[in-house]
C-alpha cells in the first residue's frame, strides 16, 4: 500500500460490454469475476479501473490516482466462502480505510475505538438489559433492568400523544392481503413482508401502522369539525429483514413505533408540520439530543398520486420548516411511494448520525381506502393523512440512547437509579428501612432502589455497582446511621459527602424534573 501510494499511478476508468468483459477476465483466469459478471442482466456494461498493472471491476467512483490513498490504515482479515456457501474455496478479506489527511484518519480511527466501547450489544449484555437469540433471529429479548427502559421510553411518549391531543389506538398483528393490495403495499414490500394462510384466505403480518388507523377512521361518520383527529399507536411492526442486515437491536424484524397518523384537511397540513416539528425538538432535547440534521425528502420515480398532490405535499413540508427556523437539504426522489417526508436526523455524542423521527405527507392513501368526512359544504372529501413517528423504532432508539450514553443512562430512564450498601451487617435494618423510604420519597413514582447487604468489602461493593453505570450509591456506616443520613457517591466517582435522607431526595427529584 505505501509503495503504490509513494508511485501515485493514475486510476483509469474504461467500460466494456458485458459479455466482453466476461470473456476478458477469463482470459486472465479471473473466474470468480467472471462468474459475477456473468449475473449481470444481458446487454448491460460493465466499468473497469486500473492501476499500472491491475486491473478490476466496479461501480466506482475512485480516487484519481494511487498518490491520495497514503493515510490508510489496515483493520482486519476475515475468511469467506464464495457465494457464502462452505462448500466453496475459502476466500480472504481484506478491510481497510483511506483518508484525506492523517488527522482525518485519526479521527476516524479514535471515532472507532469509542464507538467499540459504546456498542449497544456488548453493553446490553454487561448491563444486563437484552439480548438476541438464534431461537428466534431479530427480535429481541428484553430483560427485567431493559424492559424498564423500554417503559420510561414508552410512558414518555405516552404522556407526549396525551399532552398533544392524540387518541391512542390499537391495531391487530395481521391483516387480509386485499387490503395491503389495495394501499400499495403488496407491490411495494411484499417480499419483506411475513404471510400466513388460514381457512383459504391470505394475510400478512403488518409491516406497518397506517392501514388500520385508516379503518378505525372509517367507523362512524366523520365531520370537517372532528378535523385535525390524531391517533396514536405504540404499534408492534415485522418486516422479513434479510439477516446480513440485523444489527443488534438497531436493525430488527419486529419492533415497535411511536407510530401516529394525523387525519386533516389541506389547510391543516401546514400548522400541523409545524406544531410536530416543535414537539419533535422538545422530545429530542428531554433524551439529550440537541443536534438535528433535517432533510426533505421528494417523490420517487415509482409513485401513487398526482403531480399536483405531490406539489402541495412537497411545498407544504419545506414552508414548514422554514417557519419553523431549520435550515434543510432535499433528498430527492428518496420519499415513500404514497408521499414525501421530512426525515429528522440526530447527530450522537461521537458525531454518528442517526435517522428517527418523520413527518409524511398522504393525499393517496385515504382515497384508496375510503376514507372521508363531511366538509362544511356538507358533502363528502377525503381527508389529507400525515404519518409521523418521533423516535420511530423503540427498539433502536433505545440502542441510540445506550450509545449515546454509553451505557450511563441519565437518572430519570436508568433502571436502577440508587444502590443502598451497608458496610457491615450492623446497618443492614438502616438500610432496608432507608430503601424503603426512598422508594416512596416521591409524590408521582417510586425510585427504584436496590439494596446490597452481602458481607463483602465495601469498596469491592461500589466497584461492581459503579461499573453497573449507577446514578447514586448511598454507603451507610455506623456513623451514617447515628446521624440519620448516607454517604453520597455519583456516578463518575464523585464523593458527594454526607447527605439528609431529605437532602438526597431533594437532589434526585431535581435530576429526574430536568430529564438529568
Amino acid at each position: 500500500m505505501t509503495e503504490l501510494a509513494n508511485k501515485d499511478e493514475p486510476v483509469t476508468r474504461r467500460v466494456l460490454p458485458r459479455d466482453e468483459a466476461v470473456a476478458y477476465f477469463k482470459s486472465l483466469g479471473e473466474h470468480y469475476k467472471a462468474e459475477i459478471i456473468g449475473a449481470i442482466a444481458p446487454g448491460e456494461d460493465v466499468s473497469l479501473y486500473r492501476e499500472g498493472k491491475f486491473e478490476d471491476l466496479c461501480r466506482g467512483p475512485h480516487v484519481p490516482s494511487t498518490g491520495k490513498l497514503k493515510h490508510f490504515k489496515l483493520m482486519k482479515l476475515a475468511g469467506a466462502y464464495w457465494r457464502g456457501d462452505h462448500r466453496n474455496e475459502m476466500l480472504q478479506r481484506i478491510y481497510g480505510t483511506a483518508w484525506a489527511t492523517k488527522d482525518e484518519l485519526q479521527q476516524h480511527l479514535t471515532m472507532l475505538e469509542e464507538a467499540e466501547k459504546r456498542d449497544h450489544r456488548k453493553l446490553g449484555r454487561e448491563l444486563d438489559l437484552f439480548h438476541i437469540d438464534e431461537h428466534s433471529p431479530g427480535t429481541v429479548f428484553w430483560h427485567p433492568k431493559g424492559w424498564t427502559v423500554w417503559q420510561g421510553v414508552e410512558q414518555y411518549m405516552r404522556k407526549v400523544y396525551q399532552d398533544n391531543g392524540y387518541q391512542e389506538v390499537k391495531g391487530p398483528q395481521i391483516l387480509d392481503k386485499g387490503l395491503w393490495e389495495k394501499t400499495g403495499h403488496w407491490d411495494k414490500y411484499r417480499d419483506n413482508m411475513f404471510t400466513t394462510e388460514s381457512e383459504k384466505r391470505d394475510y400478512a403480518l403488518k409491516p406497518m401502522n397506517c392501514p388500520g388507523h385508516i379503518i378505525i377512521f372509517n367507523q362512524g361518520i366523520k365531520s370537517y369539525r372532528d378535523l385535525p383527529l390524531r391517533y396514536g399507536e405504540f404499534g408492534q411492526c415485522h418486516r422479513n429483514e434479510p439477516t446480513g442486515g440485523l444489527h443488534g437491536i438497531m436493525r430488527v424484524r419486529a419492533f415497535t413505533q411511536d407510530d401516529g397518523h394525523i387525519f386533516c384537511t389541506e389547510a391543516h397540513i401546514l400548522p400541523e408540520c409545524v406544531a410536530y416539528t416543535a414537539l419533535l425538538q422538545k422530545v429530542y432535547a428531554d433524551f439529550g439530543f440537541k443536534n438535528i440534521i433535517y432533510k426533505v425528502a421528494t417523490r420517487p420515480e415509482s409513485r401513487i398520486g398526482s403531480d399536483e398532490s405531490w406539489d402541495k405535499a412537497e411545498h407544504a413540508l419545506m414552508e414548514s420548516l422554514r417557519l419553523s427556523g431549520c435550515e434543510f437539504e432535499i433528498s430527492p426522489g428518496d420519499g415513500a411511494f404514497y408521499g414525501p417526508k421530512i426525515e429528522y436526523t440526530l447527530k450522537d455524542a461521537i458525531g454518528r448520525q442517526w435517522q428517527c423521527g418523520t413527518m409524511q405527507v398522504d393525499f393517496s392513501m385515504p382515497q384508496r381506502l375510503g376514507a372521508e368526512y363531511v366538509g362544511e359544504d356538507g358533502a363528502r372529501h377525503n381527508p389529507v393523512m400525515l404519518h409521523r413517528a418521533i423516535v420511530g423504532s423503540l427498539e433502536r432508539f433505545i440502542g441510540i440512547l445506550v450509545e449515546e450514553h454509553a451505557g450511563a443512562l441519565p437518572t430519570w430512564l436508568a433502571p436502577v437509579q440508587v444502590a443502598l450498601l451497608n458496610i457491615t451487617d450492623a446497618q443492614a435494618d438502616y438500610c432496608r428501612e432507608i430503601a424503603a423510604k426512598l422508594k416512596k420519597s416521591l409524590p408521582n413514582q417510586e425510585l427504584r432502589v436496590i439494596t446490597d447487604l452481602r458481607n463483602e468489602k465495601i469498596t469491592r461493593k461500589i466497584r461492581e455497582h459503579s461499573m453497573q453505570k449507577l446514578p447514586y450509591i448511598l454507603v451507610a456506616g455506623d456513623k451514617e446511621k447515628e446521624a440519620g443520613a448516607v454517604a453520597v457517591r455519583a456516578r463518575g466517582n464523585l464523593d458527594l459527602g454526607v447527605m439528609s435522607l431529605d437532602a438526597f431526595v431533594q437532589k434526585i427529584a431535581g435530576d429526574i424534573a430536568h430529564k438529568l
